[in-house]
């Protein structure tokens, strides 16, 4: 059953069978805790009392997650998009509750991911609404659960719909992907960035890491690209990979002021 299979404590990463070491937390953008690695699974999460959450953090766009927090701590996005909602990014937790929340919004047509550190329970959810999941090819490699409904993606952008565009940043991991919604922000269009373009507490910066737990910061090349890709994107909001982590009016202002410093600091 998907129930038992193994996820990693301290990421979140769901395995098809079991194992000694998580790839992911093995990886230098992650970590191994001094206590070791440690498993879990739905069965037991299920069994330890989290509540779910399910809260509008926009028009139009509601976090879907746990109000405890486990393993990195991210929620998910349901994006309700005319052409179809859309769950961006996903959390390990998954229960019947979780279920009939999204339900209620309107269920989901697609699962879009920005990078592994969120790949949790990616089928569990897919197999559950019955939906294709969006991954850039560029990380195919860390997929620790392979499913038929994995869709992987290459180049620069994909088109999910008309009003939803996939595009890949390189940022923190080669396929690290943003998703843009153009009729987000009442029309001014908007950002659904995990901690790709990550929001900080401030507001007034977003910061682009290679490793965020180790501390190593992304190369200049790959920031400036990010820059010159989001250049053609409009985008007022920005919501990122934690509860209330978003930037509600001149996001793109943000952003091109927060790549315009990075470059400037990492220049010399």
């Amino acid at each position: 059953m998907s129930a038992d299979l193994p996820i990693c404590l301290t990421c979140g990463t769901q395995y098809a069978e079991p194992r000694p070491d998580c790839p992911i937390c093995e990886d230098e953008r992650q970590y191994v805790p001094p206590s070791g690695q440690q498993w879990t699974n739905l069965t037991r999460l299920r069994s330890a009392g989290y509540t779910v959450a399910v809260e509008q953090q926009a028009p139009g766009v509601y976090g879907v997650g746990t109000r405890e927090r486990f393993a990195i701590g991210q929620r998910a996005l349901l994006v309700a998009a005319t052409s179809g909602n859309v769950l961006w990014d996903c959390v390990a937790y998954l229960d019947d509750e979780t279920l009939r929340r999204v339900t209620e919004l309107g269920g989901i047509t697609a699962i879009a991911i920005s990078h592994p550190h969120y790949y949790t329970t990616m089928v569990d959810w897919a197999d559950a609404f019955d939906v294709p999941i969006h991954l850039h090819e560029r990380d195919r490699r860390w997929v620790g659960r392979p499913s038929g409904r994995i869709r992987f993606w290459e180049g620069d952008t994909m088109r999910l719909a008309d009003d939803l565009t996939l595009v890949n940043l390189g940022v923190h991991f080669a396929g690290g992907t943003v998703l843009h919604w153009s009729d987000g922000a009442g029309g001014a269009g908007a950002l659904c960035s995990g901690d790709i373009v990550q929001v900080v507490p401030n507001r007034e910066l977003v910061a682009f890491m290679y490793s965020y737990p180790n501390h190593i910061p992304e190369r200049p090349g790959v920031v400036r690209r990010a820059g010159q890709l989001l250049a053609g994107f409009a985008f007022d909001d920005i919501h990122g990979a934690w509860w209330d982590a978003t930037i509600i009016g001149g996001a793109h202002r943000v952003v091109d002021r927060s790549v315009t410093r990075y470059l400037e600091q990492t220049s010399g």
